[in-house]
Order: C-alpha cells, then sequence, then structure tokens
C-alpha cells in the first residue's frame, strides 16, 4: 500500500512531524510519500490562507498521486479536501473529518484543542460542515505568541494540558481533539494524563486512508463527486490542468 501526504503548509519541519506520527500508526509494509506545499504560509490560520493551502495542496496532489493508493492532506481544516476527491481517482481523506469522526464513535461532545485564537472561527465553519457542530463542546486555544511551530507542542505543553482541562471539567467535552499538523503526535504522548479520549488528526487520517484503499472504492461516474466536465484551462500546471479540464485532459 501507498499513501500520499500532503502538508498544505510550506513548514518543513511540521511535515517532519507529520510523517513521524504517520509512520507509528501504519503498518510496516506501506510506503509513505511526503510532500510539503510548494508556496503557501507557514501554518493555516484564516479562510484566506486555507485557499491558497487548498490550492497548492491541488497542485501536489495532481503531480504525485500517480502509483499511489490513497492521499491525506494533512491540515486541520482540510483545505481542498472536497475538491481533490472530485478529481483525483483514488480516495483522499483530511484530518480534521477523520479526527472529527473517529472522535464521534468515542464520547458524545468533543473538545478540540487548537494553537491559536485566530484558527477558531474557521475550525468552527469546518466542523459545522461536516455537520457535527451540535456535538462541538468548544473549542480551546493558545493565546500567547510562540516562535516556532514546529515545537509549539513541546514549548507550550503545560498550556495545552491546562486546554485540555479546562475543555473536560468547564466545557464538558467528553472526546478530545489535539488539532492541526503541528501538534502531530501529542495525543500520543500525554494521552495518559488525560482523563477522557484524545485523538491525533494524522493518525487518524493515515488509518482511515489505508481502509479506504484496501476496500478499493470505484470512483464516482455519477453526481457531485464525478469527474468534472472537459473544458479549456489557461494557466494551471500541467497536472492539474489534465485533471481539471476533466477525463483524459484537454
Amino acid at each position: 500500500m501507498r499513501l500520499l501526504i500532503v502538508n498544505p503548509n510550506i513548514s518543513s519541519s511540521v511535515t517532519d512531524l507529520i510523517e513521524a506520527e504517520a509512520r507509528l500508526s501504519v503498518s510496516s509494509e506501506t510506503e509513505i510519500t511526503m510532500r510539503t506545499a510548494a508556496f503557501g504560509v507557514a501554518y493555516i490560520e484564516t479562510r484566506a490562507e486555507a485557499v491558497v493551502g487548498a490550492y497548492a495542496t491541488l497542485a501536489e496532489l495532481a503531480e504525485h498521486h500517480p502509483g499511489h493508493d490513497a492521499a491525506v492532506i494533512a491540515a486541520f481544516g482540510d483545505p481542498g479536501l472536497e475538491a481533490a476527491r472530485e478529481i483525483l481517482p483514488i480516495p483522499v481523506v483530511g484530518l480534521t473529518e477523520s479526527a472529527l469522526m473517529t472522535a464521534a464513535m468515542l464520547g458524545g461532545r468533543i473538545g478540540i484543542i487548537a494553537i491559536s485564537r485566530r484558527i477558531g472561527a474557521w475550525y468552527r465553519e469546518t466542523v459545522d460542515r461536516y455537520g457535527l457542530l451540535p456535538r462541538l463542546s468548544g473549542i480551546r486555544f493558545l493565546d500567547e505568541p510562540f516562535n516556532d511551530i514546529s515545537s509549539v507542542q513541546q514549548d507550550r505543553a503545560q498550556q495545552l494540558l491546562a486546554l485540555s482541562e479546562a475543555a473536560i471539567v468547564e466545557d464538558g467535552a467528553d472526546v478530545l481533539i489535539m488539532a492541526g499538523a503541528p501538534l502531530a503526535g501529542l495525543a500520543r504522548q500525554v494521552g495518559n494524563r488525560i482523563p477522557v479520549p484524545v485523538v491525533d488528526g494524522v493518525s487518524c487520517a493515515v488509518r482511515q486512508a489505508a481502509l479506504l484503499a484496501g476496500l478499493a472504492p470505484v470512483k464516482a461516474r455519477a453526481g457531485s463527486y464525478a469527474l468534472p466536465p472537459r473544458k479549456a484551462c489557461r494557466g494551471l500546471p500541467t497536472a492539474m490542468a489534465a485533471l481539471v479540464g476533466g477525463e483524459g485532459g484537454v
């Protein structure tokens, strides 16, 4: 099995965090290809940054998906997920959807721990898009700025644990999601210190991707996720133009 994992951010150090957790979460026979966005921002916090990340992600997926059995969009908020499912011939999963669906099977009310306050609006809208807003107990986030996105989980370990406790005690969370690629692997490290299940988006996503690849679903030929109609394109990377232009390219 071959999985393609794309970090929609430009931070290669975060890609390393994603890869480390991914490799702990799949079988030794699974081959993993890691890609980092060629352009964009260090980490996505806003709707505008999410649009940029979505395009960067689609470009990576379009060029590198051949030969892979499934793909993972490795940023909380899943930038470009629906579009990727529409144009790619392989299953595509995202961190948010995978984490939410897993959390929903572990408890009633879901709490999210995030790295910044600004990110909260986009996360809440993403949860709503997946139909789980009524299950959201709240989003707790770090308020202090940090120097290095790749070390935020170490640098702010005590604050993240305090946020987790508040999410349980004050918000009534039955299960927690450590949100975002910069927190990849944190659930594995602190799970025994938190009295409710703790979910990691990377581990959920790669396992879900492997499951879907094993099920070998057919590509939709009807409905809204069928390949888009053929049409002329301009200014797109060649691989993306072949997909966006419809079956067989333009």
